[in-house]
Formats: C-alpha cells, sequence, structure tokens
C-alpha cells in the first residue's frame, strides 16, 4: 500500500471508528457560507478535521471545518461542513481526500455545492444552479500513479453529474415553487477573483458561473463512479461594464451564500429522501 492509499484508509478507519455503527450513503461537500445545510441534519456526530490522522484542516472563510454525520432526508449523510481548496496551499490529493475517505466508508451518491459568480447576464445574486457541466482550469487530481483500487487510469467524463438526480431536482423544484438555473461552472485556481477579461473569456467558452473548487471532488468522485449531483448559490452577479468602485469581497459572497442556503438546503433534503 503506498502512502497515499495508506492516508486515506488510516483516515477512514478513524472516521468509521467514531460513528457509532453508522453507515453514510449520501456525502455532501458544503461550499463558502453554505455550512448551515448542516444544522440541519439530525441526531449529529462532528467530528473535527483536526482531529482525523492526516487530514489537512480548512483555512477559507465560511468553512468550518467538521464531518457532521447524521440524517437528512431519512438517509444517513456525511457532510463536509467546509472543503479544502487548492489555493490553501494544499496538494490534490488532499484536497480530494475527504471524498476518497467518503469512498471507502460507503457513500453511494455525492452532493457538492460551493458559491459562485454568475458569468450568464441572466444570473442574479441568490439564484440557485444545477450545475450540468464543468470546464476545469485546476490541476486534475488524478495526475500521478493511478490509484487501481478506485477506479480506471483513464474514467470518462462525459457524463459528470447524474442526469436522473438531474430531472429529479427539477421536478422537486417545481413542486417547491422554486426557480432553478442551469449551467456550466468553471473552476479556476483563486485566490485572486477574476479579471473583467477573464470573465469575458470564461463567458465566450462557454461557463455560466465561476468559482474556486468543487471539479477536483467531483473527478475524484467519478473516477470511482460515484454519481454526483452539483449546484452553485450565485454570489455575485455579471457585470456588463464594472463600475469605478466595483469590487469582489469574500465576506459578501458568504453573506450571499448563506441568505440562498436555506433553499438549498430544502431541495437538497428532499433529493435526498428521494433516490
Amino acid at each position: 500500500m503506498n502512502e497515499r492509499t495508506e492516508r486515506i484508509f488510516k483516515a477512514a478507519e478513524y472516521v468509521k471508528s467514531k460513528l457509532q455503527g453508522r453507515e453514510p450513503v449520501v456525502g455532501i461537500v458544503l461550499g463558502s457560507g453554505l455550512g448551515k445545510l448542516a444544522e440541519r441534519i439530525e441526531d449529529p456526530i462532528t467530528i473535527p478535521y483536526r482531529e482525523i490522522p492526516g487530514f489537512p484542516v480548512s483555512t477559507a472563510i465560511g468553512h468550518k471545518g467538521n464531518f457532521i454525520i447524521g440524517v437528512l432526508g431519512g438517509k444517513t449523510v456525511i457532510a463536509m461542513q467546509g472543503r479544502i481548496h487548492y489555493y490553501e496551499g494544499y496538494p490534490m490529493d488532499l484536497v480530494t481526500l475527504p471524498i476518497r475517505v467518503m469512498k471507502v466508508l460507503g457513500i453511494k451518491n455525492l452532493f457538492v455545492s460551493n458559491a459562485a459568480g454568475g458569468i450568464n447576464f441572466d444570473f442574479r445574486v441568490g439564484d440557485l444552479m444545477i450545475i450540468r457541466d464543468h470546464i476545469n482550469m485546476l490541476p486534475n487530481p488524478l495526475v500521478g500513479p493511478n490509484m487501481e483500487e478506485f477506479g480506471p487510469r483513464f474514467p470518462d467524463m462525459t457524463h459528470p453529474y447524474d442526469k436522473a438526480l438531474i430531472a429529479k431536482a427539477k421536478e422537486l423544484a417545481t413542486e417547491m415553487g422554486l426557480e432553478l438555473k442551469e449551467g456550466v461552472y468553471i473552476a479556476g485556481t483563486g485566490p485572486s477573483y477574476e479579471t473583467p477579461a477573464e470573465w469575458h473569456f470564461f463567458r465566450t467558452i462557454g461557463a455560466d458561473a465561476v468559482g474556486m473548487s468543487t471539479v477536483p471532488e467531483v473527478i475524484v468522485a467519478r473516477h470511482s463512479e460515484i454519481p454526483v449531483f452539483g449546484m452553485s448559490v450565485i454570489t455575485n452577479a455579471a457585470q456588463k461594464e464594472f463600475a469605478a468602485d466595483y469590487k469582489n469581497d469574500g465576506d459578501d459572497v458568504v453573506k450571499a451564500a448563506d441568505a440562498a442556503a436555506d433553499k438549498m438546503t430544502e431541495l437538497f433534503s428532499r433529493l435526498i429522501e428521494s433516490i
């Protein structure tokens, strides 16, 4: 067993020892300002990342850095209350370590979320966007020796986001009277926000929203053939012309995400209940 694999199984063994026999079937990754979904999880067990052997610690604004295990939508889930980002200085094997750990623990589906900047001119602050596809501008987490026990050397990415879960989410949103957007998410390294020229470029190549996360986790999940449902909360709107005093602010992003988190939480809960 190589060092990467040993780290995964050692971390998974520690988490499993804290679960009191529970077996999570759904993994959830909560982005900036979206951690309040974890507060809806019933009968929770909280495991801080800092206690898990070999685990990275989340340092980003709005990321508490805990695994929360409990019941949501009638099923046992394991939620990341804050993710790990490449821009924090961690290598990709640590950025995606939590997904590998959740795979070892037995999850059958992965739900990912993020706070994202709107590129599509039709999007407004607070909109929820189903991620239909993505464009990756981060290092691919599968670079290096393949981990055969998790998946093939060249995993297919034709359908990174599960079509059945997307269809069900749309159906549930209609029942809830909730309007959803749908689009392509583009992931860059950060931590600097995008320039106006970069926003224009991203729009030109087909992106609807931009962020600094999510895609590595999705690639690793699909490497293990775990179905994925992804959602972005639009926390700032695209501008055709940026005002002289316009400024992207991390605290504002977290506040905008927090305001939309209740809608996303209800949709995730219903979707988990339906699978």
